[in-house]
């Protein structure tokens, strides 16, 4: 595959693909159908940074910015293209006129981040997403927040979620936690026949500002709730709020009517799926299958799943419902909280069709961008 460079320094630009003709990505032999990939050296930090867009079919594509280590930068990359594609996927099915997108910062693995080379790292993101001029914007991911969505927006208006005093709406982990709810509930009234989590045993693996706020909701409900996560030092937060405690290598083993995957994804694989105990898996963690036949194993056990960029769809419907649309508070929440349909929709599809969830709700999106399409 052939490469461009622009006037713009130290970026190259991978152009425009065909959703039907994939091709290899720069020799990696990573099939993909992204509109546009940027690898770009950030002027101010040195850090390599990337910008994935993978459909602008249904409107500007949106996804959040990671900050993270990796091995080297075409992990990075990688883990770009992946997320952009989800976002594309979630989008479409939670009735977003959204594309999917994803920027990353990649650290190398010894590299100190101190305040001024986080800023810096910001500000150059800030300055490549400020070049789409609104065809790619950019919310929180893992290692961002709200503060940092601030710098981008000295370069662009296209960031969401910055503090309110900014004009955003601040922390998207309360939205996402709602949704992950009502997908939840939508989920075990189609495995129980019973919406309700009175006296149901879940398991949330993943006990961050997400996982918390999905615990806190379970057991106001009157879920049992057991939480667990490789950050030992909450372990006694979660048994001062009254939850139970299993060590990060038993939780998909231990007893539960429900598992709630609510950190880094990849948890499911071909080898992991035989000792799941849950009947049902709903959770916020992006990616959580290794590979896509991992959802075939699911249901061959009999499990449930859905799929994660279905249930985790709550914090950007939030923020975009208030920060593009104008929504009220309100009404805004009446859309996270219609998640629960869409999963009901989705699983609902996927018993009378025969095929697994992932299946079904792929089937929806791809039908709503094939729409799209035509449309243009």
């Amino acid at each position: 595959m052939t490469t461009s460079t622009t006037e713009r320094p130290n970026l190259v630009r991978y152009g425009i693909r065909s959703s039907v003709h994939h091709s290899s990505f720069g020799g990696m032999g990573q099939a993909f159908a992204h509109e546009e990939v940027v690898v770009r050296r950030g002027s101010r930090s040195g850090l390599p940074l990337i910008v994935s867009v993978h459909s602008r079919v249904l409107g500007p594509a949106v996804g959040g910015c990671r900050l993270r280590r990796y091995e080297t930068w075409q992990d990075g990359l990688a883990d770009a293209l992946r997320l952009s594609e989800a976002m594309t996927y979630k989008a479409a099915v939670a009735g977003l006129d959204f594309g999917g997108g994803k920027s990353v910062i990649v650290l190398g693995k010894d590299t100190e981040l101190t305040p001024h080379l986080r800023e810096a790292a910001l500000e150059d993101l800030g300055e490549l997403i400020a070049s789409w001029e609104g065809s790619y914007r950019a919310g929180p991911d893992i290692g961002t927040g709200p503060d940092d969505m601030v710098v981008l927006k000295r370069f662009s208006p296209h960031a969401y979620c910055a503090p309110e005093g900014h004009g955003g709406t601040g922390d998207s982990g309360g939205p996402t936690s709602t949704g992950v709810l009502a997908a939840l509930r939508a989920g075990a009234r189609h495995v129980f026949g019973d919406a309700s989590c009175v006296g149901r045993r879940v398991v949330i693996s993943g006990f961050g500002s997400v996982g918390g706020g999905i615990a806190d909701g379970l057991a106001a409900e009157g879920a049992h709730v057991v939480v667990s996560d490789v950050d030992q030092s909450r372990k006694d937060a979660a048994l001062a709020s009254g939850y139970g405690w299993v060590e990060p290598d038993q939780a998909l083993s231990a007893p539960a009517d429900i598992f709630v995957p609510a950190a880094v994804g990849g948890l499911l694989s071909e080898e992991s799926v035989p000792r799941l105990s849950a009947p049902l898996v709903v959770g916020p963690a992006n990616n959580q299958l290794t590979e896509e036949s991992v959802a075939d194993a699911l249901a061959g056990r009999g499990v449930v799943w859905v799929p994660d960029y279905v249930a985790s769809a709550g914090g950007i419907v939030y923020a975009l419902s208030r920060e593009s649309e104008n929504y009220s508070h309100e009404n805004a929440h009446k859309w996270v909280e219609g998640i629960g349909d869409t999963v009901s929709h989705v699983l609902d599809l996927a018993r009378s069709t025969g095929v697994t969830p992932r299946q079904a709700a792929r089937q929806i999106a791809e039908d709503r961008l094939a729409s799209a399409a035509a449309a243009l």
